[in-house]
């Protein structure tokens, strides 16, 4: 597999960023909604959190590489379908984008609301820039909660729109995002 894309299939930076991506954005909603249930006493009370702000920081790092190697790439061909559709997914696509940012900036507002720097497994800290707002963690915390909601609902329907173009349509669009060239026979 090639490293960059090609108009007809994703090379293998842009496949590995969707798919380290796409699980841990998955299991750090799973791990914010479990983490709202967790009572001061548990022993995850503490190490939750701080693994979800890594991950969250992590996160923000991959999704600017991966802005900026999206920048620096063609796009694949998409497949045909009708124009309305081809502008919902890209529009869709941006929206992602743009929900992972917000929901970061907002975790980041939540989590640095004290003043205290966001300590990444001990690798790095992310300082506290902005604190001391009025409300801010309350304020925050509901953006990215209400944010976080929306973005599991348009992965949702990202995921299907995957399975229906393979399925139903039969094309390669699911293969792109393999890395795989689309078949010969694809309809």
């Amino acid at each position: 597999m090639q490293t960059r894309n090609s108009p007809t299939h994703y090379g293998w930076v842009a496949v590995a960023f969707h798919w380290l991506m796409a699980p841990a954005i998955i299991g750090m909603f799973a791990l914010g909604w479990w983490m709202r249930g967790l009572s001061y006493y548990d022993p995850w009370y503490r190490q939750g959190p701080d693994i979800h702000k890594s991950v969250g920081i992590l996160l923000l790092i991959l999704l600017t590489a991966r802005l900026l190697w999206r920048w620096a790439n063609v796009s694949p061909a998409p497949e045909p379908a009708p124009r309305w559709q081809q502008r919902a997914a890209g529009f869709a696509h941006w929206v992602i984008y743009g929900l992972l940012l917000a929901i970061s900036v907002s975790g980041y507002l939540i989590s640095t609301a004290d003043g205290r720097a966001i300590e990444v497994f001990s690798w790095f800290q992310v300082p506290a820039t902005l604190q001391g707002l009025e409300n801010q963690e309350d304020i925050a915390g509901v953006i990215h909660k209400y944010l976080a909601w929306t973005l599991m609902g348009l992965v949702l329907l990202h995921g299907l729109a995957a399975f229906k173009h393979h399925f139903v349509n039969k094309d390669g669009t699911l293969r792109k995002m393999f890395g795989l060239a689309p078949r010969n026979n694809a309809a």
